[in-house]
């Protein structure tokens, strides 16, 4: 189970090696994905909170990368943050998130991407609940459900 210390040691000194690679060229993710999927993911936006379709939802399933579809986070370690934006604990798979210091909007956080094709996802905070301590905060448009009677789980 990754904690804070992990993730800052990942910000500062390399992230895991990914399982796979997706590397597409900035007209070829605007054809395949919405203007605001594109703005989020790729331009590092964010959606307003409490305006996301997936924040809501607690249907079993994998929610994976909008992008390129990598499984990111499980719906069993999603939790109500009460910040506006889908919260989980844990990635599915330590080498599926990628991390960087983020130092704009004068505050220092550290971002979290899609370790498969760097879409930009949200941030990753410890103030998350026990035992991980983590709170990964993330836009609804960068991540779609793969509800677990579409995958056959």
């Amino acid at each position: 189970m990754l904690n804070w210390k992990d993730i800052m040691h990942f910000a500062v000194s390399g992230n895991p090696v990914p399982s796979k690679r997706v590397e597409k060229t900035e007209a070829e993710w605007k054809e395949i994905l919405t203007p605001d999927q594109f703005r989020i993911t790729r331009k590092k936006g964010t959606e307003a909170p409490h305006s996301g379709e997936l924040c809501s939802i607690h249907e079993a399933g994998k929610y994976a990368c909008v992008c390129c579809g990598t499984p990111l986070f499980d719906s069993t370690i999603k939790f109500e943050s009460g910040t506006g934006w889908p919260s989980f604990t844990q990635p599915i798979e330590e080498n599926a998130i990628k991390y960087e210091k983020d130092s704009s909007y004068g505050m220092v956080r550290v971002e979290v991407m899609c370790n498969t094709c760097d879409a930009h996802l949200g941030h990753v905070f410890p103030d998350g609940p026990q035992p991980s301590g983590l709170r990964y905060c993330i836009n609804s448009e960068s991540m779609k459900l793969l509800k677990k009677a579409d995958v056959g789980e």
